[in-house]
């Protein structure tokens, strides 16, 4: 699935899932998740407002993750990434690059509704 970072300033950077996201790829049994970032792995926790209409991800050691990857310039719209399925209650996530981005099939496409 597509998801998107947002940055509200420095150590304010989220992940974005979409409600359509969170309706199709998680169980409302899930009280956390894992990401898997690069060599790190790291348990989140899905509040309340993620299942009712807030789908996004917001943890200090995700976000620290996010900026030093540098996906997002000022100014520009929010950066997608893969949120890959790697298990039960697992995510891998990655950059998405740009020549990638332009051929991903619309079943896919971020839709925050």
């Amino acid at each position: 699935m597509v998801v998107k970072m947002q940055r509200k300033g420095h150590g304010q950077t989220r992940l974005l899932v979409g409600a359509q996201n969170v309706r199709r790829y998680f169980s409302k049994d899930m009280p956390v998740i894992e990401l898997l970032l690069d060599h790190l792995q790291i348990e989140c926790d899905l509040t309340e407002a993620f299942w009712n209409g807030q789908a996004e991800i917001d943890d200090p050691r995700l976000a620290a993750w996010l900026e030093s990857k540098k996906l997002q310039k000022p100014g520009q719209a929010s950066a997608p990434l893969a949120m890959i399925p790697s298990g039960k209650n697992c995510f891998r996530l990655q950059p998405i690059d740009s020549a990638h981005r332009t051929h991903a099939p619309a079943a896919h496409a971020f839709n925050p509704a």
